[in-house]
């Protein structure tokens, strides 16, 4: 299950995936914007909701410099509308139940969870450029203050 990790430099896998509201989205119409790609294990669960509402919170300043955010999980999309719905997240929340795009990312493998090795999701985020390529690939963030450290790393703080 060991999978190579994107590096800067690498072209971003492109893919489609259906959003909270059952619409497809594909990477490559946002050509021409940067793009921050985050992927989290579950929707609703108390780490994940942190990183998505100081994503919410962060927006206006992100989308001002130019960034899409896209968050990806396994969740259904109808998983995805609620937890979009409850906590007033406003960028596209994507489903990917079969986890092909985790792993074209390598964010779906072996983790250390409490001294234990499991396999799932590997939060991860990545800024992807104007053209497509990676600029930044961040494996195994934590919720809390990512977003922060984010901004910080993009001169946005």
């Amino acid at each position: 299950m060991t999978q190579t990790r994107l590096e800067p430099g690498d072209a971003a896998p492109d893919f489609t995936l259906p959003d909270s509201e059952g619409k497809e989205i594909s990477l490559s119409s946002f050509r021409g914007k940067r793009v921050i790609l985050y992927f989290y294990p579950a929707a609703m669960t108390p780490g994940c909701t942190k990183q998505a509402c100081d994503f919410r919170d962060s927006l206006g300043s992100l989308t001002a410099a130019g960034f899409v955010v896209l968050g990806v999980s396994k969740d259904t999309p109808q998983k995805l509308a609620k937890f979009a719905e409850r906590d007033a997240l406003t960028f596209p929340l994507l489903s990917d139940p079969g986890l092909g795009v985790h792993q074209a990312y390598a964010a779906y493998g072996e983790k250390t969870m409490y001294g234990k090795t499991t396999v799932g999701v590997l939060r991860s985020t990545f800024v992807i450029d104007a053209d497509g390529k990676i600029e930044k690939a961040l494996y195994n963030v934590k919720a809390t203050g990512h977003v922060a450290r984010l901004r910080k790393d993009l001169g946005l703080s």
